[in-house]
């Protein structure tokens, strides 16, 4: 059976992920050791980290020899919603989406929602782009936007939550919130969102 982890920073030097290759490498067998067959790659874009497909596309091609196809890596990013970067997606959507396909991991600031997210939201649908709200348990001010997030799921939208928020990892608060999505039947996809290979890594198994 397939174990898809579809949020992870385990490419090297191209964010606040992996720091090396020898790291990325034991991301991909703690991952593979924890039964997780597919590893989507999605380094951040934001502000503060450009987001170059070729460049990830080369780093992808690097890990999966030196890993020796532990597991199978797939292209992905981890995509931050705000102005620039939304028209930037409209427009050439398959630079950001999973697998350069439908999917795209959304990131919120943890600052601000535009209050016209439900119309972008809309407009990404209308364009065969599917997205996947990244950890909204960790992000406080989705807590008091339940009837929100019930709106975004039944226009299709999909909600990831981090596996080891179900383990207390963020904290209490997250914990609870990510239960409570469990059981409203708001929970599409666990993913790792792993970063390194102490704290914050790549299993699922325990969640």
């Amino acid at each position: 059976a397939a174990m898809v982890d579809l949020h992870s920073h385990v490419l090297p030097g191209l964010d606040d992920g992996a720091r090396s290759l020898e790291q990325a490498i034991q991301m991909v067998q703690i991952a593979a050791a924890a039964g997780t067959t597919d590893l989507v790659a999605s380094p951040h874009c934001n502000p503060e980290y450009s987001f170059d497909p070729a460049t990830v596309e080369a780093k992808l091609q690097e890990l999966a020899r030196a890993s020796g196809g532990a597991v199978r890596l797939h292209y992905g990013c981890d995509f931050h919603f705000y102005f620039e970067n939304i028209e930037e997606a409209l427009r050439h959507p398959s630079r950001y989406t999973i697998a350069h396909k439908r999917y795209l991991l959304v990131e919120f600031p943890d600052i601000l929602i535009m209050p016209a997210t439900d119309e972008i939201f809309d407009r990404f649908l209308q364009a065969g782009i599917v997205p996947i709200v990244t950890h909204p348990e960790r992000n406080f001010l989705l807590h008091a936007r339940l009837e929100q997030i019930e709106r975004w799921v039944r226009a299709g939208v999909l909600m990831q939550v981090t596996a080891q928020s179900f383990l207390g990892r963020f904290g209490r608060e997250p914990r609870r919130f990510a239960r409570e999505l469990m059981l409203r039947s708001l929970v599409h996809i666990v993913a790792s969102d792993a970063h390194d290979t102490e704290d914050r890594t790549p299993r699922l198994d325990v969640a």
